[in-house]
């Protein structure tokens, strides 16, 4: 997939830059020809004679080096994509504002390829206002994101702001090129234009609820909300302004131009919801919703009893899809999904009829790798007439992709062209 592809790695100053090393061993490995351009920062964390060693080529810091002149026009030119990671804090600023005082930044001014970027701070800097404003900037250029992680940081704190893996860049960089991103739609698909969405709202709900027994203890289920993530990443990428809805889980969007609302309840994700529905142009209800919870919740935790039952009575939460789709109106595109494991057809179509939608996506767990917690899905899209499109086992970012592609279709043409 990256096999004679011509990318230049930017390295700025952040203890991530240590694993450029492994990124630049493994897309040599893909069969790339990788350059790298770092900052004089960048030379505290990993030296230019390791970058050069891997990759097979001179690794420039400055200008000017020994009389010679690094020409960053020619950088910016050379390459099929401008990869920066890990961007700091200070060359997103940089970048966003153009400033121009480092080879590095010279370089990516220059660059007359797509330019995507992998940040890589302590997660107060990355929710700081000013970041996520230096962000929007950046995505507004055309450029992409790669989704921080989350997990151990260098201030010893645990959270987001975590370079994405080396690994988990030499796949994006494979989708990329593959043209499965959303930037790269067929121009055909999404109306001849490069953000299909643009002045479009979208609402999505994502991930699980939790149903409280007592103050400890809850209902739930395995969502990861790792699909309906994905699904508002996308819409975000095409242009839509999104608002994410989301349930208690430890993910979050990675394109932070993604509204996200974060509840608890299925009564929460009700009213977050409802509050969006009627303004949003394009509804995407992917949360997994409790169908029931406890009648009564105890004030203080629940003793265990001397007997070896305990008998809960249940009630009926609020059919969100069903409630909000009653209202619908003919201008709004409103997606459902269907996780079963018997008679998903059958399930499937019969809610597409009775909660009013133009698309559902129907997941069974009896596919290996779809399903909750997986990074991978294997679904099945039924229009509004009920034809069906089969989808091979995919990434969630690529199902997304997918599903994005079906709903601009819908936007412009009123109808899914699915395959039977």
């Amino acid at each position: 997939m990256l096999q004679g592809k011509k990318i230049l790695l930017g390295v700025s100053g952040s203890i991530a830059a240590y694993k450029a090393a492994t990124l630049v061993r493994l897309l040599v490995k893909e069969g790339a020809d990788v350059k790298v351009v770092m900052t004089p920062s960048a030379c505290d964390f990993i030296t230019p004679l390791t970058l050069a060693t891997l990759s097979k080529h001179e690794v420039p810091v400055t200008i000017s080096d020994n009389q010679s002149w690094n020409n960053h026009v020619m950088l910016g030119r050379w390459a099929d994509v401008m990869l920066i990671a890990p961007a700091s804090a200070n060359t997103l600023s940089k970048m966003a504002n153009g400033a121009c005082d480092n080879l590095l930044m010279a370089t990516y001014l220059s660059a007359t390829c797509p330019v995507l970027f992998a940040p890589a701070m302590d997660e107060d800097m990355w929710h700081h206002p000013a970041t996520r404003n230096n962000i929007s900037k950046l995505l507004s250029y055309g450029h992409r994101q790669l989704p921080v992680e989350k997990g151990e940081l260098a201030s010893g704190l645990f959270g987001e702001g975590r370079m994405a893996e080396p690994e988990n860049i030499v796949k994006y960089l494979q989708e990329h090129f593959s043209g499965l991103t959303t930037q790269h739609i067929d121009q055909q698909q999404v109306g001849k234009t490069d953000l299909p969405l643009k002045g479009k709202k979208a609402l999505v709900t994502a991930g699980p609820t939790q149903e409280p027994l007592d103050p400890v203890r809850y209902i739930s289920n395995h969502s990861s909300g790792k699909m309906g993530i994905a699904i508002a990443d996308e819409l975000a990428a095409a242009g839509a302004d999104v608002t994410l809805v989301l349930g208690p889980t430890g993910l979050s969007a990675g394109n932070p131009a993604v509204n996200t609302i974060r509840v608890v309840t299925a009564e929460d994700m009700f009213n977050g919801a409802a509050a969006h529905f009627t303004q949003a142009d394009v509804i995407v209800m992917a949360a997994a919703v409790a169908d029931y919870r406890p009648k009564h919740v105890a004030d203080i935790k629940m003793k265990k009893g001397e007997g070896d039952a305990l008998t809960l009575e249940l009630e009926k939460t609020k059919d969100i899809l069903r409630t909000l789709g009653a209202t619908r109106t003919d201008k709004q595109v409103l997606v459902g999904f269907s996780l079963e494991t018997n008679n998903e057809k059958e399930y499937a179509l019969k809610k597409l009829r009775e909660k009013n939608l133009d698309l559902v996506v129907m997941n069974s767990l009896n596919d290996k790798g779809a399903g909750f917690n997986h990074d991978t899905n294997k679904v099945t899209l039924f229009d509004k007439k009920g034809d069906a499109r089969d989808l091979p086992l995919k990434s969630k970012l690529e199902v997304a992709q997918d599903i994005v592609t079906a709903i601009v279709d819908i936007l412009h043409h009123n109808s899914v062209p699915l395959v039977v």
